[in-house]
C-alpha cells in the first residue's frame, strides 16, 4: 500500500502536469514578450525640445540607470526564451524535482536582475519627474513630456513582468521542494 501512494505522489496526474505546463509557457512567454517590449521602447525613446531657444536631447543612454534597465530587459528577455525551451525539455523527461529546482534558480537570478533594473530607472525617472531642490536638479518631464511618458510606460511593462518572474519563481520553488533528500 505504501508503495501505491508513493508512485501516485511522484507521479502527478497528466492534467495537473498540463496546467502546470501551460501556466509556465503563458507566464514566461508574457515575461518574454513584455521585457522584449520594454527594450524596444527604452531603446528607441529619444526626444529634442527647445528651452529658451537652445535644442536639448533626451536619449536613454545618457543615463547609465536606464540603459542598465534597457540592458537589463534584454537579458531577461533572451533568458525568458531559453527558460520556455527548458520547460518543454523538462517536460519531455518527466516531472524531476532536481530540474524543477534549476528553473527556480533561473527565475530568482532573473527577478533579481530586473528589479535591480526597474528600480534604477524608476529612481532616476521620479528624479526626472520631480526633481531635487536640495541638490538643484530641476524636473525636465514638464520640457519632455513624451519622453518621460515611454519611460514610464516601459516600467510599467517591466513591473508587469516581475510580478509574474515572482509568480514563476514561487511556482517552481513550490514544485521543486519534491527533492529527496
Amino acid at each position: 500500500m505504501a508503495s501505491i501512494e508513493a508512485k501516485i505522489q511522484q507521479n502527478p496526474p497528466q492534467k495537473t502536469q498540463n496546467v502546470f505546463l501551460g501556466t509556465q509557457i503563458f507566464m514566461r512567454t508574457f515575461t518574454m514578450t513584455a521585457t522584449l517590449a520594454a527594450t524596444w521602447v527604452t531603446v528607441t525613446n529619444k526626444q529634442t525640445a527647445q528651452i529658451v531657444g537652445i535644442e536639448f536631447d533626451a536619449r536613454y543612454n545618457y543615463s547609465p540607470a536606464f540603459t542598465f534597465f534597457a540592458y537589463a530587459n534584454a537579458v531577461v528577455s533572451a533568458f525568458s526564451l531559453l527558460s520556455l525551451f527548458l520547460v518543454f525539455l523538462f517536460h519531455r523527461k518527466g516531472s524531476n524535482p532536481a530540474n524543477y529546482f534549476i528553473l527556480f534558480l533561473h527565475d530568482l537570478m532573473m527577478l533579481c536582475l530586473l528589479l535591480a533594473g526597474c528600480s534604477a530607472a524608476t529612481a532616476i525617472g521620479y528624479v526626472g519627474k520631480y526633481g531635487n531642490s536640495h541638490s538643484g536638479w530641476a524636473p525636465i518631464c514638464d520640457h519632455f513630456g513624451k519622453f518621460c511618458k515611454r519611460g514610464t510606460n516601459s516600467m510599467v511593462l517591466s513591473y508587469l513582468s516581475v510580478i509574474f518572474l515572482l509568480m514563476l519563481t514561487i511556482s517552481s520553488a513550490t514544485k521543486s521542494r519534491q527533492i529527496l533528500v
